[in-house]
């Protein structure tokens, strides 16, 4: 089990390791992954949480909590509920409740989080607000589509190359260069790479 300590706010690690005691879950430290922030399995009926490495303190700790309360709900009902279902969502809010102060979040962070908190995703950067707001903290940040102009050429990591366009509502238009096709930016994350669906 890797040593989790170093990579969250101080004042989180003593609710944490009373919550890992309660669950006997093991923490692996993971390299970055293009799929997800973090998983729990289980596995020989043994529990396990990995978390990529590359987050920032506050999203480690959300990511850490999210793949608790996952634990938490797997030990009560198993495989009988939805896994971001209402049963997930109660626990997840409940637990982060303990971290929602100053000595765990900075003040700019909690503002959204608390917004977060009131409409639940199964994901923290389904979240926009609350992706970009995290997303400040990171040691090593990733181009997204915010970032770049209108017109700009980006490639992402399959080697294909895309022109930004104009933002419809919440999402980019944007043109392949080699086939002309238009796709749509469906989600943001300084983690993921970009994922379209395709309008042609």
């Amino acid at each position: 089990m890797s040593d989790f300590t170093s990579f969250v706010p101080k004042a989180s690690i003593p609710t944490i390791k009373k919550w890992l005691d309660q669950l006997d879950v093991r923490i692996y430290i993971s390299k970055s992954r293009v799929t997800k922030l973090g998983d729990f399995k289980v596995i020989n009926n043994e529990y396990a949480i990995s978390i990529n490495k590359d987050l920032n303190k506050y999203s480690f700790l959300i990511t850490l909590t999210h793949e608790l309360a996952h634990a938490f709900v797997y030990d009560k009902y198993k495989n009988s509920v939805k896994p971001h279902g209402m049963e997930w969502k109660s626990m997840f809010k409940s637990m982060m409740l303990n971290f929602m102060n100053l000595d765990c979040f900075t003040d700019n962070i909690l503002k959204v989080l608390s917004e977060h908190m009131l409409k639940i995703k199964a994901s923290t950067y389904s979240d926009l607000n609350l992706a970009l707001c995290l997303r400040k903290y990171d040691c090593h940040r990733k181009d997204v589509l915010q970032d770049l102009e209108e017109n700009q050429f980006f490639r992402i990591k399959n080697n294909r190359i895309f022109c930004k366009k104009r933002k419809l509502r919440k999402r980019y238009k944007c043109i392949e260069k080699n086939t002309g096709k238009i796709y749509l930016q469906i989600y943001f994350s300084s983690i993921f790479f970009y994922t379209f669906i395709s309008l042609s």
